[in-house]
């Protein structure tokens, strides 16, 4: 299953690692740090022409690539299928 992300991007859902909720996450002092160094590493892909409200975390081949979107991750999770953090794929 692909899970479209804005901006005509989609990815796997099968890559997924996680969906976070960029404003709430920010707060913490470590996934600012985690943010930071994914976009020092050129892993950050923001898909968002908008104000972003969530980011994704998806590993391909040991590859790990960081999405932030416009979408709210309410409404992606619900695209997925995902269930509060537990995956029905």
């Amino acid at each position: 299953m692909y899970l479209h992300l804005g901006q005509n991007v989609v990815v796997r859902t099968a890559t997924i690692i996680g969906i976070f909720d960029i404003e709430n996450t920010s707060m913490s002092r470590l996934t600012r740090h985690y943010l930071a160094q994914a976009e020092k590493n050129g892993r950050v892909v923001n898909v968002s022409l908008e104000l972003p409200k969530s980011f994704i975390v998806c590993e391909d081949r040991k590859k790990v690539t960081v999405y932030i979107s416009q979408i709210s991750p309410a409404t992606l999770r619900k695209r997925t299928g995902f269930m509060a953090g537990i995956s029905n794929l």
